[in-house]
Formats: structure tokens, C-alpha cells, sequence
């Protein structure tokens, strides 16, 4: 005779509660308690010592007065209207050639995914600022070709240019999802669509964008939210200059939290970039809603 298994916990009303609690105990700890103070610390003038004395609206009324504020959101839509849609046409054009049936094609996708493992940490940071020095191999290559070198680090434009290059070279995430989602178009459709004379061009245009998308979408609110958030790229290849042109909200944040110690203005800063990316991204979904479902 079969002996049955017994669960040791049981299948009791609150068994399904027991169950999930190391979940909704790391939620409250990691999540809502941060989420809530941090919108509490918002309302408060705090410098991390003493006590948190309540302010109301004050930081946030502070803030549409604040030149810094002022320019480090005009900063980082520009930097976010600029990278996004080079950094979406480029994964795209590079899915596409990575999507062609060639000998060895995993290889070359893996080499093309590495600068996304790299990131931009530390070896990568020290690399870029090598490669745009007055002396460096950019400039060199621009004296090779004719022209005049740029001062990348002196010049409002070039600096942005910088990190714009290093977080558009850090393509290989969002070039997967579009590589996935261009394997999942059936071939049948190119195969028609060839009979009935449509080239390439053509087929790019009217099969391959309309299938894909849902899928652009999704990459453009992926990486409006990632750049939006930017802080560590400015931060360790320009430190925000010259005069503040790649100064951004994050590093504003971080500025106004570990070097001023105004906590409370730190947090309600944290609170309107929440608030900001979820009106861009709440726009981008209204906008596009029609786009999306006309397939």
C-alpha cells in the first residue's frame, strides 16, 4: 500500500498566507516603507540629524523657482529626446542584420551584446575619457580625415555628445528584444509578399514595422524611464559640466542628498522625477494608443 505524502505546513484557511510572507515581508521592508517615507521626507526641511521638521509644499513650491532644477530637467529631457530615438533606430537596424541566416551569426550577436554586459562602469569610464582627450584617439582620427579637433570636454555639445555615445553603445538589451520579436514574424509573410513583387524596402516598411509595434513601444518606455533616471554616466565622464550642460535630476538628487544634506528637498526632487516620467511615459501611451491597436 501507497504511503501518502502529508504536507507538513497543511492546506489550512491561512496556508497560502504562510506561504507568501517572505514576500510581502521583503515588499513592505524594500518597497512601500521607502516609497511612503521617502514622500514624507518630501514635505519635511531635514539634514539627516535631529529631527525632520514638517514644511508642507514649501520644497516643492522652492522648486519652481530653483534655476538648478529648472535646468537640470531641461537637461535631462534633452538628453532623453536625443538618445532614445538614436538608440531604438540603431538596436533596430542592428537586429535586423543580426536576424540574417549567415554561418556563425551567435557569435556575432554575442559580440555585439558585450558592451551591455560591460555597462559603463568603471575600466569603460576611464577608457571614454581617454578616447576624448585634446590628445585622444577621436580627435586623431578627426586630424586624420581633415579636420579640426573638438574640445569634448570644454564644448557644451560635444559633452552631451559623449554620453549620449556611451549609453547609445550600450545597445545590446533592447537590440535582443527587437532581434526576438523580428524571429517571431512567420517568414510566410516575406515569402508572399515576394511574389507579389515587394522588395526589401517595402517589405521593411509595411510587414516588419506594423508587426513590431508593441514591441517598440515597449523599448521606448523602457528607455525613456532608463534615461530619465540618468546619473552615473554624466557623472563619472563629465561630473555634470561644462557649465552644467550634462547635469541631470539624478545627479541633482544626489547632490542635494550627500553634499548639501537637504534631505527633504532631495526626496521631493526624487518625487517630481517620479511624477515627470510617469506624465512622458502616461503622454507616449495616449499618443500612441491608436498607432499600437491599428496592426
Amino acid at each position: 500500500m501507497k504511503k501518502k505524502y502529508r504536507n507538513p505546513i497543511g492546506v489550512k484557511k491561512y496556508t497560502g498566507l504562510l506561504l507568501i510572507m517572505p514576500f510581502l515581508a521583503g515588499f513592505l521592508l524594500f518597497t512601500v516603507y521607502p516609497f511612503v517615507s521617502s514622500f514624507i521626507l518630501g514635505m519635511t526641511d531635514y539634514n539627516g540629524i535631529g529631527n525632520p521638521r514638517i514644511t508642507g509644499a514649501d520644497n516643492y513650491i522652492y522648486m519652481l523657482t530653483d534655476s538648478g532644477f529648472l535646468k537640470a530637467a531641461g537637461v535631462t529631457l534633452k538628453y532623453t529626446a536625443v538618445l532614445v530615438p538614436l538608440k531604438l533606430i540603431f538596436s533596430l537596424m542592428t537586429a535586423l542584420v543580426l536576424n540574417m541566416q549567415i554561418r556563425g551569426m551567435g557569435v556575432y550577436r554575442t559580440i555585439f551584446y558585450i558592451p551591455s554586459i560591460l555597462g559603463s562602469n568603471l575600466a569603460v569610464v576611464i577608457m571614454w575619457q581617454f578616447l576624448f582627450t585634446s590628445d585622444g584617439l577621436a580627435n586623431q582620427l578627426l586630424e586624420a580625415i581633415g579636420l579640426s579637433p573638438v574640445s569634448w570636454y570644454g564644448d557644451t555639445a560635444a559633452a552631451m555628445g559623449i554620453i549620449i555615445l556611451l549609453r547609445l553603445w550600450e545597445f545590446g538589451s533592447t537590440m535582443i528584444i527587437f532581434l526576438n520579436a523580428l524571429r517571431d514574424i512567420p517568414k510566410e509573410y516575406y515569402e508572399a509578399a515576394k511574389v507579389d513583387g515587394c522588395g526589401q524596402i517595402r517589405g521593411f516598411f509595411s510587414i516588419t514595422l506594423p508587426l513590431l509595434k508593441n514591441v517598440i513601444f515597449l523599448n521606448l518606455v523602457l528607455q525613456v524611464i532608463a534615461a530619465m533616471q540618468e546619473f552615473s554616466a554624466p557623472y563619472m565622464v563629465t561630473d555634470g559640466g561644462p557649465l552644467k550642460s550634462t547635469y541631470t535630476l539624478g545627479m541633482l538628487i544626489y547632490d542635494e542628498m550627500f553634499s548639501y544634506h537637504n534631505m527633504g528637498y532631495a526626496n521631493a526632487l526624487s518625487w517630481v522625477m517620479f511624477v515627470l516620467i510617469a506624465l512622458v511615459v502616461g503622454v507616449m501611451m495616449k499618443l500612441t494608443g491608436r498607432w499600437r491597436e491599428d496592426v
